[in-house]
Protein backbone atom coordinates (compact mmCIF):
# COMPACT_ATOMS: atom_id res chain seq x y z
CA UNK A 1 0.00 0.00 0.00
CA UNK A 2 1.15 3.39 -0.99
CA UNK A 3 0.90 6.17 1.11
CA UNK A 4 0.91 9.90 0.58
CA UNK A 5 2.27 10.66 3.85
CA UNK A 6 5.08 9.11 6.39
CA UNK A 7 2.40 10.09 9.27
CA UNK A 8 -0.34 8.42 7.76
CA UNK A 9 1.69 5.48 7.50
CA UNK A 10 2.59 5.42 10.49
CA UNK A 11 -0.65 5.52 11.94
CA UNK A 12 -2.30 3.30 9.62
CA UNK A 13 1.05 1.20 11.21
CA UNK A 14 -0.13 0.88 14.61
CA UNK A 15 -4.30 0.35 14.50
CA UNK A 16 -3.12 -2.52 12.04
CA UNK A 17 -1.78 -3.70 15.22
CA UNK A 18 -5.19 -4.12 16.66
CA UNK A 19 -6.38 -7.83 16.79
CA UNK A 20 -8.55 -8.42 13.72
CA UNK A 21 -8.01 -5.38 11.90
CA UNK A 22 -6.13 -5.10 8.71
CA UNK A 23 -4.58 -2.59 6.35
CA UNK A 24 -7.48 -1.39 4.73
CA UNK A 25 -9.82 -1.26 7.97
CA UNK A 26 -7.04 0.68 9.70
CA UNK A 27 -6.65 3.35 6.34
CA UNK A 28 -10.01 3.82 6.88
CA UNK A 29 -10.02 4.41 10.66
CA UNK A 30 -7.46 6.66 10.03
CA UNK A 31 -8.98 8.48 7.18
CA UNK A 32 -12.11 9.09 9.39
CA UNK A 33 -9.98 10.52 12.59
CA UNK A 34 -8.71 13.18 10.16
CA UNK A 35 -12.27 13.85 9.06
CA UNK A 36 -13.09 14.87 12.67
CA UNK A 37 -12.46 17.91 14.35
CA UNK A 38 -8.77 18.29 16.37
CA UNK A 39 -11.07 18.64 19.26
CA UNK A 40 -12.74 15.08 19.26
CA UNK A 41 -9.12 13.60 17.95
CA UNK A 42 -7.15 15.27 21.08
CA UNK A 43 -10.45 13.66 23.22
CA UNK A 44 -10.20 10.06 21.59
CA UNK A 45 -6.00 10.25 21.75
CA UNK A 46 -6.62 11.36 25.40
CA UNK A 47 -8.98 8.57 26.65
CA UNK A 48 -6.51 5.96 25.34
CA UNK A 49 -4.09 7.95 27.23
CA UNK A 50 -5.59 7.97 30.39
CA UNK A 51 -7.21 4.61 30.07
CA UNK A 52 -3.68 2.47 29.80
CA UNK A 53 -2.21 5.08 32.37
CA UNK A 54 -4.86 5.05 35.63
CA UNK A 55 -6.73 1.67 34.84
CA UNK A 56 -6.11 -0.88 37.66
CA UNK A 57 -7.18 -4.28 38.84
CA UNK A 58 -9.06 -5.45 41.19
CA UNK A 59 -6.64 -6.44 44.44
CA UNK A 60 -9.34 -9.21 45.26
CA UNK A 61 -10.83 -10.72 41.94
CA UNK A 62 -7.85 -9.00 39.26
CA UNK A 63 -10.97 -7.61 37.44
CA UNK A 64 -10.24 -3.78 35.62
CA UNK A 65 -11.17 -1.14 37.77
CA UNK A 66 -11.13 2.18 38.67
CA UNK A 67 -10.31 1.54 41.65
CA UNK A 68 -8.28 -0.65 44.07
CA UNK A 69 -11.58 -3.02 44.75
CA UNK A 70 -13.81 -3.45 41.86
CA UNK A 71 -17.90 -2.17 41.89
CA UNK A 72 -18.56 -6.06 42.13
CA UNK A 73 -16.41 -6.72 45.13
CA UNK A 74 -17.45 -3.89 46.86
CA UNK A 75 -20.86 -4.19 46.47
CA UNK A 76 -22.75 -5.15 49.70
CA UNK A 77 -25.84 -7.19 47.08
CA UNK A 78 -23.72 -9.77 45.89
CA UNK A 79 -23.02 -13.37 47.46
CA UNK A 80 -19.51 -12.99 48.21
CA UNK A 81 -19.69 -16.51 49.31
CA UNK A 82 -20.30 -17.74 45.55
CA UNK A 83 -16.89 -17.00 42.95
CA UNK A 84 -17.36 -17.58 39.98
CA UNK A 85 -13.93 -18.62 38.18
CA UNK A 86 -13.48 -16.87 34.40
CA UNK A 87 -10.38 -16.27 32.02
CA UNK A 88 -10.73 -12.89 31.59
CA UNK A 89 -12.27 -9.53 32.19
CA UNK A 90 -14.66 -10.39 28.70
CA UNK A 91 -16.07 -13.19 30.50
CA UNK A 92 -17.13 -11.31 33.50
CA UNK A 93 -18.68 -8.90 31.19
CA UNK A 94 -20.93 -11.44 29.17
CA UNK A 95 -21.74 -13.32 32.27
CA UNK A 96 -23.04 -9.82 33.68
CA UNK A 97 -25.16 -9.14 30.81
CA UNK A 98 -27.13 -12.52 31.64
CA UNK A 99 -27.88 -10.96 34.82
CA UNK A 100 -28.68 -14.57 36.16
CA UNK A 101 -25.35 -14.64 38.51
CA UNK A 102 -25.37 -12.86 41.55
CA UNK A 103 -22.48 -13.77 43.21
CA UNK A 104 -18.58 -12.90 42.48
CA UNK A 105 -15.55 -13.66 40.54
CA UNK A 106 -12.17 -14.53 40.08
CA UNK A 107 -9.79 -13.25 36.84
CA UNK A 108 -7.35 -15.97 35.94
CA UNK A 109 -6.05 -13.71 33.36
CA UNK A 110 -5.88 -16.45 30.94
CA UNK A 111 -6.22 -20.39 30.16
CA UNK A 112 -3.52 -23.08 30.73
CA UNK A 113 -1.31 -23.80 27.55
CA UNK A 114 1.54 -25.44 27.12
CA UNK A 115 1.62 -25.07 23.49
CA UNK A 116 1.57 -21.21 24.42
CA UNK A 117 3.92 -21.37 27.04
CA UNK A 118 1.27 -20.53 29.60
CA UNK A 119 1.76 -22.69 33.09
CA UNK A 120 0.22 -22.19 35.91
CA UNK A 121 2.57 -20.18 36.97
CA UNK A 122 1.53 -16.98 34.74
CA UNK A 123 -2.29 -17.06 36.15
CA UNK A 124 -3.88 -16.13 39.49
CA UNK A 125 -4.20 -19.61 40.37
CA UNK A 126 -2.49 -19.05 43.81
CA UNK A 127 -4.57 -15.96 44.27
CA UNK A 128 -7.62 -18.05 44.11
CA UNK A 129 -6.64 -20.97 46.45
CA UNK A 130 -5.41 -18.19 49.12
CA UNK A 131 -9.00 -16.47 48.42
CA UNK A 132 -10.61 -19.38 49.29
CA UNK A 133 -8.42 -20.55 52.40
CA UNK A 134 -8.52 -17.54 53.97
CA UNK A 135 -12.43 -16.32 53.27
CA UNK A 136 -15.73 -18.13 53.71
CA UNK A 137 -17.26 -19.85 50.69
CA UNK A 138 -19.77 -22.17 49.57
CA UNK A 139 -19.57 -22.98 45.41
CA UNK A 140 -17.30 -22.18 43.21
CA UNK A 141 -18.50 -22.00 39.28
CA UNK A 142 -15.98 -23.08 36.85
CA UNK A 143 -17.06 -21.30 33.98
CA UNK A 144 -14.07 -21.04 31.22
CA UNK A 145 -15.01 -21.82 27.74
CA UNK A 146 -15.44 -24.81 26.25
CA UNK A 147 -12.11 -25.44 24.96
CA UNK A 148 -9.08 -28.01 25.52
CA UNK A 149 -7.23 -25.32 27.52
CA UNK A 150 -10.26 -24.36 29.28
CA UNK A 151 -10.99 -28.03 30.41
CA UNK A 152 -6.96 -28.06 31.11
CA UNK A 153 -7.55 -25.56 33.61
CA UNK A 154 -10.44 -26.36 34.86
CA UNK A 155 -9.63 -30.20 35.88
CA UNK A 156 -6.15 -28.19 37.61
CA UNK A 157 -7.94 -26.22 39.51
CA UNK A 158 -10.19 -28.94 40.67
CA UNK A 159 -7.45 -30.61 41.98
CA UNK A 160 -5.94 -27.76 43.77
CA UNK A 161 -9.27 -26.74 45.87
CA UNK A 162 -10.57 -30.58 46.51
CA UNK A 163 -9.14 -30.64 49.64
CA UNK A 164 -10.96 -27.58 50.87
CA UNK A 165 -14.40 -29.67 50.66
CA UNK A 166 -15.93 -26.42 48.99
CA UNK A 167 -18.42 -28.08 45.67
CA UNK A 168 -16.90 -26.88 42.59
CA UNK A 169 -19.71 -26.55 39.77
CA UNK A 170 -19.28 -25.82 35.76
CA UNK A 171 -21.79 -23.63 33.77
CA UNK A 172 -23.86 -26.92 31.99
CA UNK A 173 -22.59 -27.63 28.61
CA UNK A 174 -24.94 -25.53 26.36
CA UNK A 175 -21.68 -23.79 25.18
CA UNK A 176 -20.16 -26.23 22.48
CA UNK A 177 -16.93 -27.78 22.70
CA UNK A 178 -14.43 -25.18 21.39
CA UNK A 179 -16.81 -22.47 22.15
CA UNK A 180 -15.60 -19.31 24.02
CA UNK A 181 -18.00 -17.51 26.43
CA UNK A 182 -17.80 -14.10 24.90
CA UNK A 183 -19.38 -15.15 21.61
CA UNK A 184 -22.00 -17.13 23.61
CA UNK A 185 -25.45 -15.39 22.94
CA UNK A 186 -26.94 -14.24 26.42
CA UNK A 187 -30.00 -16.86 26.57
CA UNK A 188 -27.60 -19.67 26.44
CA UNK A 189 -24.85 -18.10 28.42
CA UNK A 190 -27.64 -17.16 31.40
CA UNK A 191 -29.04 -21.19 31.31
CA UNK A 192 -25.33 -22.31 31.46
CA UNK A 193 -25.19 -20.53 34.69
CA UNK A 194 -28.41 -21.32 36.33
CA UNK A 195 -28.14 -24.87 35.69
CA UNK A 196 -24.16 -25.18 36.24
CA UNK A 197 -24.13 -29.06 37.74
CA UNK A 198 -21.04 -30.28 39.99
CA UNK A 199 -18.17 -30.86 38.23
CA UNK A 200 -16.58 -34.03 39.80
CA UNK A 201 -20.33 -35.52 37.98
CA UNK A 202 -18.67 -35.13 34.86
CA UNK A 203 -15.14 -37.09 35.56
CA UNK A 204 -13.88 -40.36 37.06
CA UNK A 205 -13.57 -39.43 40.90
CA UNK A 206 -9.84 -38.92 41.91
Amino acid sequence: MNFSSKLLEDAVSEFAKLPGVGQKTALRLVLHLLSKEQEEVDTFGNTLIKLRRDIRHCSICHNISDLQICSICSSPRRDKETICVVEDTRDVMAIENTSQFFGVYHVLGGLISPMDGVGPSDLFIDSLVQRVATTPVKEIVMALSATMEGDTTLFYLYKKLKDFQIPVTTIARGIAFGGELEYADEITLGRSIVTRVPYVSSIVKL
